[in-house]
């Protein structure tokens, strides 16, 4: 073999191989090195100042605004499990035992409370957001008369005496059963019933897509153990609203909902008296009880949170553009040359 003829090969293989290593190389794109016309703000000591001092400017009179709305509220609570039950017997031997459960209280409106006052149960130390409860139910029962006997998933309140349980699952089972009834001696006139409407406190959607027309309570509390409240077997899943309220389960161990909502005005010092029926077991595992009257404003119930956090934020800012500002005019500091940031150059690095 020529060995003129053999170092060409060897040659004309390196150029190969070069130029097949070239053109695996991605073409260069301004989209692929991220130069794309961008907004790169500057952050020079007028911009920043500028930033926290809008904000405070805007955050603080919503802080105040919000705190003040919060603060017009008028919430009256009474905690009443303890002091509904006689001295000379446990909570847990009253609830169980064959008691009369009536108790009466009374509470003064601190001040003028207008239409619609809104009547909450609030309960503590009640965890219903735990996995077995929160899954102990079916919502395909509770939408279809067809799928009755669906309770796979509400053991273990999923069947009684043979038969399936409408509705099933341990929060059905478990539903608030204690009543309240509201006189006032408004006007002049002791013993003035107030009314409490029970329409339209649970939501609209779980009334027309969460709980059917067609489906009615059947074999419910019938097992040998009672956990709440009873159902009327006349009266379909839609329209029962104490129900539809106490599904929707609640995130925290200390909630509140919804009973009814009282549609006349109170005056301040009406004394409201309150007759109740001590009749949901919280004795057996510390819980508490409590009876809330509020009204609302625009931002909802009596909340100082929000309120707090606008002013919060809003005061930081406001300190800090005055801080950014001393320290400006005390030692101000030259700004660099903006022209050797990395996209300003030119593309590429050429």
């Amino acid at each position: 073999m020529n060995p003129s003829s053999s170092s060409t090969v060897v040659v004309g293989s390196d150029e190969t191989t070069s130029i097949r290593r070239n053109s695996n190389r991605p073409k260069y794109s301004r989209f692929t090195q991220q130069e794309l016309p961008a907004c790169k703000p500057i952050l020079t000591p007028k911009w920043v100042i500028s930033v926290f001092l809008i904000v405070g400017i805007v955050f603080i009179p919503i802080g105040v605004v919000s705190l003040l709305a919060s603060r017009d509220v008028v919430e009256i609570i009474d905690r009443y499990d303890s002091v509904c039950v006689p001295k000379n017997i446990s909570g847990v031997d009253y609830i169980t035992g064959n008691l009369d459960k009536t108790c009466v209280r009374s509470l003064i409106v601190p001040k003028k409370m207008k239409q619609p006052i809104y009547v909450y149960y609030q309960l503590e130390n009640y965890y219903q957001n735990h996995r077995r409860y929160v899954k102990s139910r079916s919502d395909q029962q509770l939408r279809s008369s067809s799928k009755r006997a669906d309770v796979g998933s509400c053991e273990p309140e999923d069947r009684a005496n043979g038969q399936p349980i409408v509705p099933c699952g341990l929060i059905a089972w478990s539903l608030f059963n204690d009543t309240y009834s509201f006189t006032s001696n408004r006007g002049g006139n002791a013993n003035t019933s107030l009314v409490v409407n029970k329409k339209g406190i649970a939501w609209k959607s779980d009334r027309d897509h969460k709980f059917g027309k067609d489906v009615f309570p059947s074999n419910f509390q019938k097992g040998p153990l009672i956990g709440g409240g009873k159902l009327d077997e006349n009266v379909s899943l839609d329209k029962q609203e104490d129900l539809i309220v106490w599904m929707r389960t609640a995130a925290l161990p200390t909630f509140r909902k919804l009973y009814g909502k009282i549609e006349v005005d109170l005056i301040a010092g009406d004394v409201i008296n309150v007759t109740l029926k001590n009749n949901y077991n919280t004795y057996s595992f510390d819980g508490k009880k409590k009876l809330v009257l509020s009204t609302t404003r625009w931002i909802g119930g009596k909340n100082d949170f929000l309120g707090i956090a606008y002013l919060t934020v809003g005061g930081l800012c406001f300190f800090l553009a005055m801080a950014f500002t001393v320290v400006y005019l005390v030692k101000p500091r030259q700004l660099g040359d903006p022209t050797y940031l990395s996209w300003n150059r030119n593309p590429g690095g050429n």
